[in-house]
C-alpha cells in the first residue's frame, strides 16, 4: 500500500501570496507548498483520494495521476474542498459518477455548495455519487474507519484505510486528541498528522501534539502535514524522532 502526499501545506500554501517564505528557505524545494491532500494507493493499483485541495489539478499534473476510485472529505473548508471541479476530468472516462464520501456534516454542506457535482446540471452529467461515510465498510477494496475529531468550535473528519495488510491513516485540522482518535489511529503502519507550527493554535494541532499523537497512538512510522511558513524542512527534520517524517509535496511512502 502505497502513500502519495499530493500537497502539505496549510490553508495560504508556502510560500505566501507576496512571495513571503517566513522561516522557509525558499532555496529547499520541499518547502514549496500547495494545500494538503492525500492519495492512498493498494498494491492492485485502486485508488483513493481524500480531500479535493484547491491545488489538485497542479498536483495531479506533478504526480501524473489521471483516474481515481474514491474521494473523501475531511471537511468542507476551502482548502480542503474548493478544487472540486477538478474532478470533472476524472469523469469523463467512466460510466458511473465517482464515489464520493464524508460526515453527514460535510455531506450536507457539499450539497448545499456544490449541488451540480452531485446531481448534474444543463445536461452535464453527475460527477460524484455522493454519501455519508457511515454508511460503508469497504471502499475499492480498502477497509474503511473513521472519527470525528475537534477543529475549534467545529469539527473534521480522520480516516483510516486498511489493504494488503497494511494501515494508512489521516488526521488534519484537529486542535485536541481525543480517545476515539488514539483507538482508531492505534498502530497503524502509517499516520500523516496536522502539525500547523510550534506554538499552539485554537484549531489546529502543534508540533507538541502531532508527536503526542504518534506516540500515543504507536504508529510505526509518522508524517507531519498542514505545515505553514514557520516550518522550514530541513530545520524540523533534524529536531523530530526517527520514526517521524516532515512531509513534502510529491513524498511517496510504502506502508
Amino acid at each position: 500500500m502505497k502513500l502519495i502526499m499530493l500537497g502539505s501545506g496549510t490553508s495560504t500554501g508556502v510560500p505566501r501570496i507576496g512571495n513571503d517564505w517566513g522561516l522557509c528557505d525558499p532555496a529547499e524545494p520541499k518547502n514549496r507548498r500547495t494545500r494538503v491532500s492525500i492519495m492512498v494507493e493498494s498494491d492492485d493499483g485502486k485508488r483513493l483520494l481524500v480531500d479535493t485541495s484547491t491545488d489538485m489539478r497542479q498536483q495531479f499534473l506533478s504526480n501524473d495521476i489521471d483516474r481515481i476510485d474514491g474521494v473523501f472529505w475531511t471537511h468542507d473548508h476551502a482548502d480542503h474542498c474548493h478544487g472540486i471541479d477538478d474532478l470533472r476530468a476524472l469523469r469523463f472516462s467512466r460510466k458511473n459518477p465517482i464515489p464520493g464520501y464524508g460526515s453527514t456534516e460535510t455531506v450536507r454542506r457539499l450539497r448545499q455548495r456544490f449541488d451540480y457535482v452531485f446531481a448534474g446540471q444543463f445536461g452535464y452529467p453527475t460527477i460524484v455519487a455522493l454519501d455519508t461515510v457511515d454508511r460503508i465498510r469497504m471502499c475499492a477494496g480498502f477497509g474503511v474507519e473513521w472519527c470525528q475529531m475537534p477543529h475549534g468550535p467545529t469539527e473534521t473528519t480522520a480516516f483510516r484505510f486498511d489493504a494488503d495488510g497494511k494501515s494508512i491513516a489521516y488526521a488534519t485540522d484537529f486542535s485536541e486528541i481525543t480517545r476515539s482518535m488514539v483507538d482508531l489511529l492505534e498502530g497503524v503502519d502509517l499516520l500523516v498528522t496536522d502539525c500547523l507550527r510550534r506554538e499552539p493554535h485554537p484549531t489546529h494541532a502543534n508540533l507538541e501534539m502531532a508527536l503526542s499523537l504518534a506516540k500515543r497512538t504507536g504508529a510505526k512510522r509518522t508524517v507531519l502535514s498542514h505545515l505553514d511558513k514557520s516550518m522550514d524542512y530541513a530545520t524540523l527534520a533534524a529536531e523530530v524522532p526517527d520514526n517521524v517524517l516532515v512531509g513534502f509535496d510529491g513524498m511517496e511512502l510504502r506502508a
